[in-house]
């Protein structure tokens, strides 16, 4: 017997794929947590809703310095931010960001295991300091 689908419901094996990128995506989230801290940076909030009505999230917010990081998804995988309607909704909210006074930084797995993207925070951060 076949699997009734409802309107809007997505395929198991769809379903499948979006959860296999949502921990591939938190693996990247925790090592780079894990760089801030072994250099001693301030601890940032994690998914930290900066908009007053919309559900958008920072992935890390350094609130005092109003700086953002942004794992971006497995990008050779082709995660959300690689469709087009994705890509469109992370535009809006990067510039509803920097027109509410934060600074997004973005970075991809290959930059946080290289050790690129605490650096960068580091330098950022450095720079924000009064």
């Amino acid at each position: 017997m076949a699997e009734t689908r409802h309107r809007g419901q997505l395929e198991p094996r769809k379903v499948w794929a979006r959860e296999e990128a949502a921990a591939k995506r938190r693996k990247w989230e925790e090592l780079l947590a894990w760089q801030i801290k072994g250099r001693g940076l301030p601890t940032p909030e994690r998914e930290y809703r900066f908009h007053p009505t919309r559900l958008w999230r920072f992935d890390f917010a350094f609130v005092e310095f109003r700086l953002a990081v942004e794992v971006e998804g497995t990008t050779y995988e082709g995660g959300r931010h690689q469709r087009m309607a994705g890509f469109e909704e992370d535009v809006v909210k990067y510039a509803e960001a920097a027109l509410a006074g934060w600074v997004v930084i973005r970075f991809t797995p290959a930059k946080i295991k290289s050790g690129y993207a605490v650096r960068s925070i580091e330098h950022m951060l450095r720079n924000l300091m009064p």
